[in-house]
């Protein structure tokens, strides 16, 4: 009865074909879930290179990707800017692929509001306040809160 060390070894690119046929991944996050499966850095390089010039990865269409779902989600562009850097995207081109989203941010933060709090006003500064800090926590820059909650936002509170 063969063992299971006679199955033929998959190698990297192919392991990240699978990888990218769930869903897109961002250059650094296949790198890193390639290297977990035990590739070498060397095999794990060369993968990486192959699915760029093939344009199988593409951190362009990744990050247009992920700006869209999280976006959908009801997250604000301070939220997907951290998220976009954690994968090793330069900051330019973060700002460059939020300002081309094309989603109005005001429209997105007033719409998540409405549905964690209902379409009635804030009946008072408190819970002005606390729908401001769900909003911040969301995402969405203290411009924004204070133009959708009417609530005294500080600028500092938006720094992640």
């Amino acid at each position: 009865m063969p063992g299971r060390d006679d199955k033929p070894r998959v190698d990297a690119y192919e392991t990240a074909i699978a990888l990218l046929a769930r869903r897109e991944h961002s250059q650094r996050e296949l790198g890193a879930k390639l290297k977990r499966k035990g590739f070498s850095s060397a095999e794990t390089l060369d993968a990486l290179r192959r699915l760029g010039e093939r344009r199988h990865q593409d951190d362009e269409r990744f990050a247009a990707t992920l700006i869209r779902h999280r976006a959908s989600q009801g997250y604000g562009p301070l939220r997907l800017r951290l998220e976009l850097k954690g994968h090793g995207l330069p900051e330019a081109r973060i700002r460059a692929l939020l300002d081309d989203a094309d989603i109005d941010w005001n429209v997105l933060a007033a719409g998540q509001l409405r549905r964690r709090f209902g379409a009635a006003a804030a009946p008072d500064a408190a819970e002005r306040a606390r729908r401001a800090q769900f909003l911040l926590r969301r995402g969405f820059a203290a411009a924004t809160v204070r133009q959708v909650t009417h609530a005294d936002v500080d600028d500092a509170d938006t720094d992640a």
